[in-house]
């Protein structure tokens, strides 16, 4: 089955009901298709919206609107936007830690940073081995409480989403130690990694390097048992001329991306990397997220707006 729009430049306003988004490549995705589900733009505004991350218990979103150096919070009650943060140090991306905490990746000052239950803020991260980091991009959490990061080094490239500088550390995949806060290097190679994501029982790392080219792809690695390394990175899928950012995992181990200016999608794997299906986006998306009461809501950041449409799966993680 194909249900697919063609002409993607379209109004969400001005669109048939239901909503023609979704392409089934593989009968498998038909199950986490809903037929009668729009795609909504829930807000706009942004000059580039990223870090989309769901608190359960407050039933709103948390995003970042990097360029314009705030975080802003949309409420699922009322359906209203507002500054959760201004002055973000051009924040991107940004999750959820086991006690419910906002872990941030801060452009500007080049640090990891959690908010406390108080308001205040805490830098979790600011180098390695005594050397500043580039610019932390993206971040998940594992079960064991540590933080996983990207620091591709995006926000020293112009004076637009940071301040222009020259890296002093290769790119990297980076892990800070959940007891002692020590920050350690876990994957290297990659020309620019971006979004990552656990597999659902944590046997598996995600990483999408946004900047590879022959071929454009996601990269996995197995976690060794101790669930503190990995092994050699391996290609999961090739992604022909999408670029992926952000991705997250359902329940069923499917892995779901955003694809940049091939096919403006989020673009869905199965575990043994076979494209199953897409969702169509009117911009060019950066990341998503699952949220709802039934962590079956994706929500999708996508350069000025922020877009959700219900599914019939199911997220793997918090954020």
């Amino acid at each position: 089955m194909i249900n697919r729009r063609l002409d993607r430049n379209w109004e969400v306003d001005n669109v048939p009901y239901p909503d023609p988004v979704t392409e089934v490549i593989d009968d498998s995705f038909s199950k986490y298709v809903i037929f009668n589900t729009p795609m909504e733009r829930i807000f706009t505004g942004c000059r580039w919206a990223e870090g989309p991350a769901w608190f359960g218990d407050g039933k709103y979103l948390i995003f970042s609107d990097i360029p314009n150096n705030r975080i802003l919070r949309w409420t699922e009650d009322d359906n209203r936007v507002s500054e959760y943060r201004i002055n973000s140090n051009n924040a991107n991306g940004n999750a959820r830690d086991n006690e419910g905490r906002l872990i941030t990746c801060e452009h500007l000052s080049r640090t990891i940073t959690r908010t406390e239950r108080n308001g205040s803020v805490t830098t979790l991260a600011s180098a390695f081995d005594g050397i500043q980091l580039n610019a932390p991009n993206d971040l998940v959490v594992h079960q064991d409480g540590a933080i996983w990061f990207t620091d591709p080094g995006y926000g020293i490239l112009n004076n637009y989403e940071g301040d222009r500088s020259d890296p002093l550390l290769p790119t990297a995949v980076y892990r800070i130690d959940p007891v002692t806060g020590s920050v350690e290097i876990k994957a290297t190679g990659m020309v620019r990694p971006n979004g990552l994501c656990f597999s659902p029982n944590y046997k598996r790392l995600y990483i999408a390097d946004s900047a590879s080219e022959n071929p454009k792809a996601i990269f996995v690695h197995d976690v060794v048992e101790d669930g503190k390394s990995l092994s050699q990175g391996r290609i999961f899928t090739e992604t022909g001329e999408d670029s992926t950012d952000g991705i997250r995992c359902d329940t069923d181990g499917n892995l779901w991306a955003s694809a940049q200016r091939g096919t403006n999608s989020i673009s869905v794997y199965n575990p043994d990397s076979k494209l199953i299906g897409r969702i169509y986006v009117p911009e060019v998306p950066s990341n998503l997220t699952f949220g709802g009461q039934k962590r079956n809501r994706l929500f999708i950041t996508a350069s000025k707006s922020v877009y959700t449409i219900y599914t019939d799966a199911t997220g793997a993680s918090l954020s």
